[in-house]
């Protein structure tokens, strides 16, 4: 493993420096995530559905959006990123613009700012929840859509407002 890391490293360092180290820990860290969920379905006893239902896909697809989302770009949350950012000012509704901070914390800062590397983690999270407690998880899955689709409307009603008041 150390081999294919100093590999990987020498052919990264040509062009970018880029923290492998990190992001082989953050990849063992997922491993052991989803090992822990895994136990913790074979523990309970409860069998995973035979396939997943369309419409359960999609409403975990946009709470995993939503969270991810909340988890990566909101004020509110700002405590929970601020040991591995740095703020840099406000990036559209409600969200932050965060950057992650340098060194060993770099790894994190950059999976606590991004919602694509985060919803990775939040869609494993919701998709074990919904075999260990299916009821509950349904929902934290519908508050998580339907806050999706109230910010959607927001938003729509604030270009319909600003279009009408441009005019």
């Amino acid at each position: 493993m150390a081999d294919l890391l100093r590999r990987t490293r020498r052919a990264y360092a040509r062009d970018h420096a880029r923290p492998l180290g990190g992001y082989l820990a953050a990849l063992a860290g997922y491993g052991a995530y989803v090992t822990g969920w895994a136990a913790a379905v074979r523990r309970s006893g409860a069998a995973p559905p035979d396939r997943a239902e369309p419409w359960d896909v999609a409403l975990t697809a946009v709470a995993t959006f939503r969270l991810s989302r909340l988890l990566t770009k909101s004020a509110v949350t700002s405590p929970l990123r601020a040991p591995f950012t740095t703020y840099h000012g406000p990036q559209g509704p409600a969200e932050l613009d965060e950057k992650p901070r340098g060194g060993a914390r770099r790894t994190a800062g950059e999976l606590m700012t991004c919602p694509f590397c985060m919803s990775v983690w939040v869609g494993t999270a919701l998709t074990a929840s919904r075999v260990l407690w299916p009821r509950a998880t349904r929902a934290a899955v519908a508050t998580m859509a339907t806050v999706a689709g109230a910010d959607a409307l927001q938003l729509a009603y604030t270009l319909l407002t600003d279009r009408v008041t441009k005019d």
